[in-house]
Parts: structure tokens; C-alpha cells; sequence
């Protein structure tokens, strides 16, 4: 069973709109094992849905359209569906009783445009459940002697995913016949290029690809590291994961410490855990980030087990006054060991870390946008001096503080990793 998903509305193809839509049924198809190999997106024009519905139709078994069931003029979806199954739309006086008991039961009155919301393609079924005044139909069509189906849902988030789980759903997986599950984890990893990566799990890739279940594909996701996807295809859940337990450990045995989490785990994650294993308290300094890093480590649930606090000492005078820096440059191997130092002492913390840089646009003290030096200080678990790391980070202000975050996390990371 193939299904595509088709979301209409201009508003997405000008980014008026992100359409989340589209992912959250996706991933419900690959829940069913349904496999989805196109999402399309068409504007609210009457001739090009019903090319992409056709299209859709002409590649698929099914097609779940998204949006324009509304009551305006450009919602236009029950008129495309009606020409590619070519029928009539008719009153469906059920429906329509429908709505006015909607309108009546908020004490309002319903506007004419509204009645357009009960008109129904001839021989299709309005889905048994309507949380929102426009319907769900789910409507058979006939391709070249083959039984296909277009389900239409609204556009509005939890219209469609109340239709969705409980009226398209369950139709599909019984059209399908045998079930099957498709899961995805994804592995997040931290140090090496996408491109190199792929050559390290060429071996693994290869051997996959010859077996066909399960696969392996590379998610580049900017600052947050290369993500390594894999997904595997089953009759039950169990035997997915199973699938997928066994291919992470291989990858992992292939990998090792570059993988720092897996799904929704961050780099913080990964850190917060660190310490906790080893009952280590952090406190940082921070510069250019601007408090960046302690927002991102307290994002993280039970961050005040291990945090003790940040320092965000902007200005030059005042990490020289509160951290008693001395007269020297602040974008420096001394500043940042300092400003380590700092941290640990001032917030009675186990471990120090500090940023100091230049974000840009314009150089600092001589030195170019991107250069930013990192300080740890690990105490006890460290030779007794503060060390200090220098970097060249690229792309703009943004980009730089961004990435000065996340590479501060992830060298305190490999410092714990290698900490007895």
C-alpha cells in the first residue's frame, strides 16, 4: 500500500505557513507500515490540484489531501476531488444540520458560506466523526480498472489529526490487509563531516543495502551535528525495534564516543548526564554567548541536580572587575583559563567553563569574527591548572554564537568522557 500526502493552500507555498501537517501524517503512515514516497504541496488553484491528484493517484493506491474544505471561496479541495472522480457535489443534509447545531450550540449564526462545507462528491463517505465544521470525506476513485481512495481532511492541526487517527487510519491498515510497522532512530553524532562519515559506515551501508531492512541514510543538521538515521520495516513494533537495536549496536561498535544521543537527545542531554553519573556540579562564564549556553543546558530537565549557575560577563570591564581577568586582552588563551577558573570558584562548582570570542560584525581587539577561545577548568578531576582551546568558527553573528555554544558542550563532553 502507497499513500501520498497533498497539502493545499498558497499560504505554504509562500511560507506564509509551515506545513507540519504533511510530517505528523507521514509519520503516522510509516506507525502502519504504509509506505509514503512523495508529500506534495499545490496552491489553491482548481486545475493544478486536480493535475497533482491525478498524479498522486496515477503513483499511489491513496492520497491524503489536507486543507481547503473550508468555507471561503479559494476552498476549492471538494471541487478538485469531485472532477478527479468525476461526479457531481450534492447537499448533504446531515452534514449541514451539522454545522448550523455548531453555530447555534456557540450562540452564533451561521453565515451562507458555511453551507458549502455540507457539499459532498457523489458517491463519497463523510467520515463518521467532525470536530470542526468541515467534514472528512473519504472518497473511492476508479483508475484505469484499479480501486483507489482520496481521504480529505481539514487543514486546521487538530481537526486533521483527530481524522486522521481515528477515521483514515484504521480505513487504510484494512485496505492494506497485512500490517506492518515502519520505526526510524536517529543516532546524533558530534566531530566528524558528513562526508567522512559516510565513508566510516560505507562498509555497513553496503551490506544493508544488500539485505534491503533495515537502512541507513545522514541527516546534516547544521550546528546540532550529523544525524545517522535508521529505519527498519517489520510485521510488529517488537521486531522493528529489534531490527533497529541490533543495527545501532553496530554502528556504535563502528562510531563509538562520536555518538552524544539518540532522537530528541541534545548535546546538553549528553553533558547533564556526564555529570550526574560522576555527582559533579558545573558553573560557566560567558562572553560573546551571551548566557547562550546556560539557556540551553537548563532547557533540559533536572539541569539544577548539576548546574550551579552562569556568568555572563559581556563587557570587556566587567569580566575584568568580576573576574578579576587583569589588564590584559579579553579574547585570549588567558582570559578564557581565567574566566574557567572563575566560574568554579565563584559558584562553588566541581567543573568551569567559559567563552570569550568575537561574534562580529566587526573585529575585537585585532582579532576576526569566528575567533573564540574556550576555557575548562576540570578542579579535582584535572592537573590543577585551567586549560584553554582556540577555535575559528564560521558563518555570522548568529552562526558563531550558535555554534560557540554546542562546540563549548560538546569539548566538555570529551573531557568528561576521558576523566577517570
Amino acid at each position: 500500500m502507497r499513500c501520498e500526502v497533498v497539502a493545499i493552500g498558497t499560504e505554504l507555498l509562500l511560507g506564509q505557513i509551515v506545513d507540519t501537517n504533511s510530517s505528523w501524517i507521514g509519520e503516522q503512515l510509516a506507525l502502519s507500515g504504509i509506505d509514503c514516497h512523495w508529500h506534495t504541496r499545490v496552491g489553491d488553484n482548481h486545475r493544478r490540484m486536480v493535475d497533482v491528484l491525478r498524479l498522486a493517484l496515477d503513483r499511489n493506491d491513496a492520497v491524503i489531501v489536507c486543507g481547503g474544505l473550508g468555507p471561503t471561496q479559494d476552498d476549492i479541495t471538494r471541487e478538485a476531488v469531485a472532477e478527479v472522480m468525476g461526479v457531481e457535489l450534492e447537499t448533504d443534509h446531515v452534514v449541514l444540520d451539522r454545522i448550523v447545531s455548531m453555530f447555534g450550540s456557540r450562540g452564533r449564526e451561521m453565515a451562507a458560506s458555511n453551507a458549502r462545507q455540507a457539499d459532498v462528491p457523489v458517491g463519497a463517505a463523510v467520515m463518521d466523526r467532525q470536530p470542526g465544521t468541515a467534514p472528512g470525506l473519504i472518497c473511492p476513485v476508479t483508475v484505469d480498472g484499479t480501486a483507489k481512495v482520496i481521504y480529505a481532511v481539514p487543514g486546521v492541526p487538530y481537526e486533521m489529526t483527530e481524522l486522521v487517527t481515528c477515521c483514515v487510519m484504521p480505513d487504510l491498515r484494512a485496505r492494506a490487509g497485512a500490517s506492518s510497522v515502519i520505526l526510524s532512530r536517529t543516532l546524533r553524532t558530534w566531530g566528524m563531516a558528513e562526508s567522512t562519515l559516510a565513508e566510516v559506515l560505507a562498509p555497513r551501508v553496503d551490506s544493508l543495502e544488500a539485505a534491503g531492512n533495515p537502512t541507513i541514510a545522514f541527516l546534516a543538521s547544521g550546528i546540532e551535528g550529523i544525524k545517522v538515521r535508521v529505519t527498519a520495516k517489520a510485521p510488529t513494533e517488537a521486531a522493528a525495534t529489534r531490527l533497529i537495536d541490533a543495527e545501532e549496536a553496530e554502528v556504535r561498535v563502528v562510531l563509538g564516543d562520536l555518538v552524544f544521543g539518540v532522537d530528541d537527545e541534545t548535546m546538553e542531554h549528553s553533558v547533564q548526564h556526564l555529570l550526574a553519573q560522576r555527582r559533579l556540579t558545573l558553573g560557566i562564564a560567558e562572553s560573546l554567548t551571551g548566557g547562550l549556553i546556560g539557556a540551553r543546558f537548563t532547557a533540559v530537565p533536572g539541569a539544577s541536580a548539576v548546574f550551579r549557575g552562569s556568568l555572563v560577563t559581556y563587557s570587556s570591564e566587567v569580566k575584568r572587575d568580576l573576574l578579576d581577568l587583569g589588564p590584559g586582552p579579553v579574547v585570549s588563551e588567558e582570559a578564557a583559563m581565567a574566566m574557567a577558573a572563575a566560574a568554579r570558584t565563584m559558584l562553588g562548582a566541581d567543573v568551569g567553563i567559559a567563552a570569550t570570542g568575537v561574534a562580529g560584525p566587526e573585529p575585537q581587539e585585532g582579532q576576526k569574527p569566528g575567533t573564540v577561545w574556550f576555557g575548562i577548568d576540570m578542579g579535582a578531576l584535572g592537573d590543577g591548572e585551567p586549560e584553554a582551546t582556540l577555535v575559528r568558527l564560521p558563518g555570522d553573528r548568529d552562526r558563531v554564537r550558535q555554534f560557540a555554544a554546542i562546540s563549548l558542550l560538546a569539548l566538555l563532553r570529551q573531557k568528561l568522557l576521558a576523566s577517570p
